[in-house]
C-alpha cells in the first residue's frame, strides 16, 4: 500500500469546473476524504467553526466562494452582499484549506438564470423563511447541487443558524440520493448571544444593542417549551409581541419539529425559530429543545 503523505499544502485558488475537478480526480485516486464548506464569502468566526469542522471530518478540504444570484430575489441585497475577497483567502488559506473555489456566474449558470434547471424541495422551501423570500431555496438548493457534482466530497458542513437551509439541504440529498454525508455545525454567537451573520454589518450602533433581543424572545420560549408548555401558537405570539414592541418587524416566530413540521402536543424534540427585520438587517436565528 502506497504510504499517504500528511505535509500540509498550500492552498490553491481555482476560478473552474475543469480545475476543481482536476485535483477532486487526483485526491479520490490517492483515496483521500473530502470536506466541503460552501460559502458565500464575507468569512467570520461562524464561518470559521464550519471550516475546522470540515477538518476535522475530511484530509483535504475544499471551500467555495460564490454569490449566488439565484437565492436572491428582486428587491434584496445581491448587488450589495459584502464581498472581501482578498481576506477571505487570507483566512480560509491560514485554515488549512486546500483548494478554493472562486467562480462567476457563468461558470455556474452557464445558460444563464432562467435556462438552468432548477431544483425544487417540495413543501420545505415554501414555509418560514421560504414564504417571505420566494425563490430563496430553489436558488439554494439549485447551487448547492451544482456545487456538489462539482467538488463530489464525501461530506459538507453547514451551520444550524441557518437551520430551514441545513433541512432543506438534507432532505435534497436524500431524495437526489447523493452519496455525501451533511454535517451540521452549531450556532456561533457573539458575547451577548447574537448570532453571527455577514449581514449584522448592516445594523447601526443602536440597532446592533437591540440585535440580541431576537436569542433572547428565542430563549423564553425555548424555557416555556422545555417546562412542558404545549400552548405553541401562544409562545409564539408573545415572542413576535415582546420582538415588536422594542423596534423589530418580525416576518415569524415559529415552533416546529426538528424536521420543520408542526408540533403536536406530546412532540419532544423541537426547534423554535424566528427571522425579524431590523433596520436593514433581516435576522434568523432558532434554539433546539428537548422536553
Amino acid at each position: 500500500m502506497t504510504a499517504v503523505s500528511t505535509h500540509p499544502q498550500p492552498m490553491e485558488v481555482v476560478t473552474t469546473v475543469a480545475a476543481v475537478r482536476e485535483r477532486i480526480r487526483r485526491w479520490h485516486g490517492e483515496g483521500r476524504r473530502i470536506a466541503f464548506v460552501p460559502t458565500m464569502g464575507n468569512l467570520h468566526a461562524g464561518h470559521m467553526s464550519l471550516i475546522q469542522a470540515a477538518a476535522r471530518h475530511g484530509d483535504r478540504f475544499v471551500a467555495s466562494i460564490f454569490v449566488n444570484p439565484m437565492q436572491f430575489g428582486p428587491n434584496e441585497d445581491f448587488a450589495h452582499y459584502p464581498r472581501t475577497v482578498r481576506e477571505d483567502e487570507r483566512m480560509l488559506a491560514a485554515a488549512g484549506c486546500n483548494l478554493m473555489f472562486m467562480p462567476d456566474v457563468a461558470e455556474i449558470y452557464p445558460q444563464g438564470l432562467e435556462g438552468s434547471v432548477h431544483i425544487a424541495v417540495p413543501e420545505l422551501s415554501t414555509i418560514l423563511c421560504g414564504r417571505f423570500r420566494p425563490g430563496h431555496f430553489e436558488g439554494v438548493a439549485t447551487v448547492v447541487a451544482k456545487l456538489f457534482n462539482i467538488v463530489e466530497p464525501h461530506m459538507a458542513v453547514f451551520g444550524e443558524k441557518d437551520y430551514q437551509q441545513l433541512t432543506v439541504i438534507r432532505r435534497m440529498v436524500a431524495d437526489l440520493c447523493m452519496p455525501v454525508e451533511i454535517i451540521a455545525a452549531p450556532t456561533v454567537r457573539e458575547s451577548d448571544g447574537l448570532a453571527m451573520s455577514s449581514r449584522n454589518q448592516y445594523l447601526t450602533a443602536d440597532e446592533r444593542r437591540i440585535a440580541p433581543a431576537i436569542y433572547q424572545e428565542l430563549g423564553r420560549a425555548a424555557a416555556r417549551l422545555t417546562a412542558g408548555d404545549s400552548h405553541f401558537a401562544e409562545i409564539e405570539g408573545a415572542a413576535v409581541r415582546a420582538l415588536e414592541s422594542i423596534g423589530f418587524r418580525p416576518e415569524y416566530v415559529a415552533v416546529r419539529t426538528r424536521t420543520l413540521e408542526l408540533p403536536g402536543p406530546d412532540s419532544r424534540e423541537l426547534v423554535v425559530l424566528a427571522a425579524a427585520r431590523l433596520g436593514r438587517a433581516r435576522l434568523i436565528d432558532n434554539v433546539q429543545v428537548s422536553r
